[in-house]
Formats: structure tokens, C-alpha cells, sequence
């Protein structure tokens, strides 16, 4: 029978400790375009469950150590949403109907039949899809969804924008880095929409904002009687974002004794309230995010080396707003689009001498500081777009560096153009790419000068 590829794609689990069955269903998921992981037995199963999630896992029931039921324990246990299909012989299929019962999709009985076992992944797969379309529609459909509210066409955006959804359907923990005010929050969010809890909470944490006391009472919650006040128990964040996830911004102003708790969560998923003794078990995805060198912090004996590993399984670098100067328009019409619609103001934009002087300025506040900018702009523009001088004095007074020693008076732009490309591109060692930042262009219009300009590498 020929085998097509199915619509919907997914990431699967296959495990089975016969070696010939294993590989033919792996073939087969494979061929139909499934991302596809195995596991020669039930322990190895359990491993790869707690260290990753898939969609769907195709599990034997009956293996030596562990079996199919412990598997799907597990599976529901670290992932809710992951549907689990049983795998049984004819003797078996009382335990794979009461499998059903502890929340498995289904079972098929061996020998599989090829179109038994599409029809059964594909409808496993739409309960997925329809799961995840229902979280998407209760968040609101004006909401922006995952990588639709990261704006931006840059290079380093784009690239961004296509591993989020990766990582996103993981559940590894992940270490965001970049400057103050580079969007670290807004990456945490949307790889929180797009992954498996997306139905469950996100908190923001901002690590620096809390003394030691009150981040570990807010973060691990309190026994009564745990200290003065305390007339009752109350769960901390951990607990109240039990399948969801966490962001812990400015992770590396987090004080040592809560980096050991913190690790102990992310270790053995349990936590104990402040003033108590028994251990309460958690599952959540911890993100998190810092503007500080953290090789350095650990040098320094700042931050714990374990909890760093931990943390940073997946690595993500946003760039400065000064590395993506071709994204300012765009970020610059966005902002000034929710002011608008939050206020009675009517700006239809920017003049092309506005986002020239706007695009040439550095932002040591990032995009944070250009959203203060826009709002800035706006609350004081009194025509019907924001010109040049509805600009802060800093962006205006702006002077164009002199690149040449004797620099002649009434040249052309063109003139000036041409020498300061020849001398970006010899600070930049001939690396037309380094000198395509500096100048704020693409490679491409970069090209087109040099041949335009006539401007030869040596």
C-alpha cells in the first residue's frame, strides 16, 4: 500500500522492545513526515519523556521492567495534551481497553494495518490541532499570537521568528539574552502561546525587583505559622503556575540561596513552601532571561554553574536595536499605531527626514526607548504626520561624525556618500557584511554602491 505524508505534521515517540517492530514503525512515520524518536524499552521511554514532549507516543503495552501503562503514566503525567496510542497483541487487549481508561487515545492491535494506523495518528493529530485552535481562539482574536508580535525584517528577526515554533513545541528550559529593552518578555511569551501549555499561566518574574525574603515567600508560597502574619497557608507563584510557565527576568540578580531552590525545582519538580517540610510537586517550563554575562557571574561566584546549564538547554540572542537599524520604520509605524488607536489623535505617520534621523540614532534603550519616542512624538506632533522637529533634542541635534581630516565645504551628496562608505569599509577590514551594519543597509544595496561608487577592494 502506498504510504502519503500527512497533513499534520508532529513530533512522535515510538517504543518497543522488539527491535524489528520498532524499525518498521519507524519507517513508517518517517515516510509520512512525522519527526520521529525512538526508545528501545520503557525505561528508556521515561527518560525521553522527562527530558522532552511530543504530540503523540505509539507505545507496546507489554515490555520487560516497563510497560505501555507505565509509559502513559508518565507521558500524561509530564504532558497532558501528548496523546498516547496503544500498541497489543490479541491477549493483551483487556489491558489496553483499561490503558483507554487512564487516558490513552486508543490501542491497535498487532499486526498493525497500514490504513488503521493513518486513520487512527490522523484523528489523534486534528484533536491536537483542534486542542491547540480552541487556546488560540480564548485568548482573543485581537491578541497577537507566538512570532506575530515580534516586529521586525531583519536578518537576525527572521531567523528568530522560524526557531521559536522549534523550541517552542519542546519543553526544554531556555536563557534569553540581550540588552535592556530588547523584547526578552516578548520572546518568553510567544514561545509560551505556541507550545503545549499554552492553556495554562505565564508569569513574568523580574528577579531584581524583590528582596530575598519576599521573592522566596512569593515564588514558593508559605506554611502557616511560617513566620509572624502568617494566620494561614498560602501556595506560592510556583504552585499557581503548575503547567504553564515561568519567566524569570534578570535571572542573574537572582541571590545564591534562591538559585539552589530554584535548581531543586527544575531538578526533581518539587518545591517546599517557606516554613514547611513537605515536598509539593510542580511541573513547569522555566524561561529565563538576563542582560549580564553569566560565564562571568559564575566566575565571579555570582551564579551557580549547575543552575546555568540548567537554564540555558536552549540559548536565544536577541539583538541590540543599533544591530537592526532597518527595522526602526517598521517598529516606529507600529508603536505609533497603538498610540493612535488608544488616543484621539489622527498621525498618518512619519516624515521620510523623521524616520532618516530616527533610523541613524543608536537607541542605548532598545526598542523600549523607541516606543517612548513614538509616544513622546505624538503627544506633542501638531501636524498630521511627526516630522523632524516634533523629535527629542538627542535624536534632532544628532551630528554627522567627520570621517575626513579636511573635510571641504559644498559638496555633493553623492561625494560624501562615497567617502564615508570607502572609509566605513576600510574600519570594517574589507567584511562587507560588518560594513552593511554599520552603514544600516542590506548587503545588497551595499553591493550596489560599491559598483555605483566604483569603490574597488584592495
Amino acid at each position: 500500500m502506498e504510504i502519503e505524508a500527512h497533513p499534520h505534521k508532529c513530533r512522535v515517540l515510538i517504543v518497543d522492545d522488539d527491535a524489528v517492530g520498532l524499525k518498521n514503525m519507524a519507517r513508517i512515520m518517517k515516510r509520512k513526515g512525522h519527526e520521529t524518536t525512538l526508545a528501545s524499552g520503557g525505561r528508556e521511554a521515561l527518560a525521553k519523556i522527562r527530558r522532552d514532549c511530543f504530540d503523540l507516543i505509539l507505545t507496546d503495552l507489554v515490555m520487560d521492567e516497563v510497560d505501555g501503562i507505565e509509559v502513559l503514566s508518565e507521558a500524561k503525567r509530564n504532558s497532558p495534551d501528548t496523546e498516547v496510542i496503544i500498541l497489543t497483541g490479541y491477549a493483551a487487549v483487556s489491558s489496553a481497553i483499561e490503558a483507554m481508561k487512564k487516558g490513552a487515545y486508543h490501542y491497535l492491535q498487532k499486526p498493525l494495518h497500514l490504513d488503521e494506523l493513518d486513520c487512527v495518528v490522523g484523528n489523534a493529530l486534528e484533536k491536537i490541532r483542534l486542542r491547540h485552535e480552541v487556546r488560540r481562539l480564548a485568548a482573543g482574536k485581537d491578541k497577537p499570537w507566538g512570532v506575530e508580535q515580534i516586529v521586525g525584517q531583519s536578518p537576525a528577526i527572521v531567523a528568530l521568528k522560524k526557531v521559536i515554533p522549534q523550541v517552542a513545541s519542546t519543553d526544554s528550559n531556555i536563557l534569553v539574552t540581550g540588552e535592556s529593552g530588547t523584547g526578552k518578555e516578548l520572546v518568553a511569551r510567544a514561545v509560551h502561546q505556541l507550545s503545549p501549555r499554552a492553556g495554562k499561566r505565564f508569569l513574568a518574574i523580574n528577579c531584581g525587583s524583590f528582596t530575598e525574603d519576599l521573592l522566596a515567600n512569593e515564588l514558593f508560597g508559605h506554611e502557616k505559622e511560617a513566620y509572624t502574619g502568617a494566620t494561614s497557608a498560602r501556595p506560592g507563584l510556583l504552585e499557581s503556575a503548575d503547567g504553564g510557565t515561568i519567566f524569570f527576568d534578570e535571572v542573574g540578580d537572582m541571590p545564591l540561596s534562591m538559585q539552589a531552590k530554584l535548581l531543586r525545582v527544575i531538578q526533581e519538580g518539587e518545591l517546599i513552601r517557606v516554613g514547611g517540610v513537605r515536598p509539593i510537586s510542580v511541573d513547569v517550563r522555566i524561561i529565563g532571561a538576563t542582560n549580564k554575562d553569566l560565564k562571568k557571574a559564575i566566575q565571579g561566584g555570582q551564579f551557580r554553574q549547575d543552575l546555568y546549564y540548567r537554564l540555558n538547554v536552549v540559548p536565544l540572542l536577541l539583538p541590540s536595536l543599533a544591530e537592526r537599524k532597518e527595522d526602526v520604520p517598521l517598529l516606529a509605524h507600529h508603536f505609533l499605531k497603538k498610540v493612535v488607536m488608544r488616543s484621539n489623535k489622527e498621525l498618518l505617520g512619519f516624515t521620510s527626514e523623521a524616520l532618516e534621523l530616527m533610523r541613524r540614532y543608536d537607541y542605548p534603550g532598545n526598542i523600549r526607548e523607541l516606543e517612548n519616542i513614538v509616544e513622546r512624538c505624538a503627544a506633542f506632533a501638531t501636524g498630521d504626520k511627526i516630522g523632524a522637529e516634533d523629535l527629542p533634542p538627542d535624536i534632532k541635534e544628532m551630528e554627522v561624525l567627520s570621517f575626513h581630516k579636511e573635510a571641504h565645504p559644498f559638496r555633493t551628496l553623492e561625494e560624501i556618500e562615497k567617502e564615508y562608505i570607502h572609509w566605513v569599509m576600510a574600519k570594517a577590514g574589507k567584511n562587507k557584511s560588518q560594513a552593511a551594519r554599520i552603514l544600516g543597509i542590506d548587503r545588497v544595496s551595499l553591493y550596489r554602491k560599491l559598483k555605483k561608487y566604483e569603490i574597488v577592494e584592495e
